[in-house]
């Protein structure tokens, strides 16, 4: 019986299945906090952690009407929430892995390479004069000194997790704002040199 689910709680399920609210509420007051220690295992963020656990909770709602046929809910739980976490987690990887190929490419390019380029390295500097002053001297160490998440929280007295907030948020702000005040000529510029490079 230890492997099925207790009576009270297919009773619960069921009720979620019909779209009682109060018993989703409940269920997930019942999951939640220790669903969220399982994904913090697998992922090893917070942030992360708290984002799966919702998006898990959203999906069994969406689809509300197959716990009708969960016999261990707790078991279920895992394996969907550890698909998702591997799922995020592949997701962040590739982010990150693009993220370093455009700055390697930027990196790469020098203002020698066109002279419309000196405006684009004109307007990154603005971008990054722009921001709040946290968020600057975190992307400064992290772009300019080449520190680590960790090496940067160290420093700055902050934790690892709002080190990555403000980098995110940092390079967010600068992205758009070169997007929006770079003209034509200068973004054909840098793409015409981008494909020089790869030549």
């Amino acid at each position: 019986m230890s492997d099925l689910i207790l009576p009270c709680e297919k009773e619960l399920l069921l009720k979620v299945a019909n779209g009682d609210e109060h018993a989703f509420s409940e269920l997930f007051n019942t999951h939640h906090q220790l669903l969220g220690t399982h994904i913090y295992r697998i992922t090893d963020s917070v942030e992360l952690a708290e984002e799966v656990v919702q998006d898990v909770f959203l999906k069994i709602w969406m689809s509300r009407e197959t716990l009708t046929n969960v016999q261990n809910f707790r078991a279920y739980l895992f394996v969907i929430s550890k698909n998702h976490a591997l799922n995020c987690l592949r997701k962040v990887a590739k982010e990150r892995i693009h993220q370093k190929t455009l700055e390697k490419n930027a990196l790469s390019i020098t203002p020698d390479d066109s002279p419309g380029l000196a405006g684009y390295y004109s307007l990154l500097d603005e971008a990054i004069d722009h921001l709040p002053p946290q968020q600057q001297k975190v992307y400064l160490l992290s772009r300019h000194n080449r520190l680590k998440y960790d090496e940067i929280a160290r420093q700055m007295g902050l934790s690892r997790e709002t080190v990555k907030k403000y980098l995110q948020g940092a390079t967010h702000s600068i992205t758009s704002f070169v997007q929006s005040n770079i003209d034509i000529s200068a973004m054909i510029i840098l793409v015409s040199a981008f494909f020089s490079k790869k030549i």
